[in-house]
């Protein structure tokens, strides 16, 4: 496993339950403000790992972009919404109400 993906999951094992953050908001928060996209390739790889709740992590419009790769087809909703995160047409509803932005609670010295 990359250094890079191991930060990405020590990020994400803080997003509380019942929030959600975006791919975008934690490679901006690691420094790598580009590399979206290789927060989502950790995300699909996040299986193999203990602890990390893949599901919180969803793209800047809070659209369940990765809900493919978990089991079933609904998993990824029912996941949140047992947290309380309302999912509408694989979007979460009132976004802004559940986004959790790293930059705002962790300090980045720390990862």
């Amino acid at each position: 496993m990359s250094d890079f993906y191991s930060r990405v999951y020590a990020v994400c094992r803080h997003i509380p339950e019942g929030r959600v953050s975006s791919y975008g908001a934690i490679a901006k928060f690691l420094g790598a403000a580009r590399s979206s996209r290789m927060v989502g390739y950790a995300m699909n790889n996040s299986f193999n790992e203990q602890g990390v709740p893949a599901h919180r992590v969803v793209n800047r419009l809070g659209m369940l972009s990765g809900k493919h790769h978990f089991p079933g087809s609904t998993l990824m909703q029912d996941l949140l919404e047992n947290e309380g995160v309302p999912v509408l047409n694989d979007r979460v509803q009132n976004f802004d109400q559940y986004f959790w932005n790293p930059a705002d609670h962790l300090d980045p010295n720390d990862f």
